[in-house]
């Protein structure tokens, strides 16, 4: 695959696809959407992504947004691991388990740490709700640890990490980290299958190139500590 542009912000969720394009070693230009000035809302980034979300990829010519859309199409068109390929016995699990992540957990991220567009300004009703979405978050964290766990591997379905494995350490990521006024909440060790695949993930260099490139250093994933990024803004 040729002529990939990823836009991107420091630890949003394009850092989910630049690192899976450092995993299939693709080349690629990225371009810096910096929060900080609010260039998600600008009519240059709006005429690429009408949303004004992270991440949005031009490949070939052709505007792609939506992670999980990327993540596949990018993984289906340049690899046997990162995906589980159509004529495969796993694939109907590979997708259940990509939209679940996708549709379910980062859904309700966002609801978390923005509870404010949801519930409005009044403080204590965003903190019930964070209440809910966060119990909502860990029943659906227990599913996953065990499918991880009844798998018996590190990654999901195979010996090398799946966009899913990617795109749910991720998530891990920031649930260490968002809302920051909640900060330790979350304990990445009430679910150890989902931390064993996430401390394997954070030692592949390729890995640790893409999350380096955006200012995230140390355990990115099992003691994440917030991006320090040269230029731009993770929020």
């Amino acid at each position: 695959m040729k002529d990939i542009v990823l836009y991107y912000a420091p630890d949003n969720a394009s850092l989910i696809v630049r690192i899976i394009l450092e995993e299939l070693s693709l080349p690629y230009e990225d371009v810096l959407v910096d929060r900080s000035k609010v260039e998600q809302q600008s009519e240059a980034y709006l005429s690429l992504n009408p949303t004004g979300l992270i991440p949005t990829c031009v490949i070939n010519g052709a505007t792609l947004t939506e992670t999980a859309a990327i993540a596949l199409f990018i993984g289906e068109s340049n690899s046997t691991t990162m995906v589980i390929p159509p004529t495969h016995k796993s694939r109907s699990q590979f997708l259940r388990w990509l939209f679940f992540v996708a549709n379910t957990i980062h859904s309700d991220l966002r609801q978390l740490f923005y509870a404010h567009k949801f519930v409005g300004n009044d403080e204590q009703k965003q903190a019930e709700y964070r209440k809910t979405v966060r119990q909502r978050l860990n029943e659906n964290l227990s599913i996953l640890n065990a499918q991880y766990a009844a798998d018996k591997t590190t990654y999901l379905f195979l010996d090398e990490p799946c966009v899913v494995d990617v795109y749910l350490a991720m998530s891990l990521r920031w649930l260490q980290l968002y809302p920051s006024n909640e900060r330790g909440t979350f304990k990445l060790s009430d679910f150890p299958a989902l931390a064993t695949m996430a401390n394997a993930l954070q030692q592949r260099p390729p890995v640790i190139k893409a999350c380096v490139a955006e200012g995230i250093t140390g355990d990115f994933f099992t003691r994440a500590e917030p991006a320090n990024p040269a230029h731009g803004s993770a929020t």
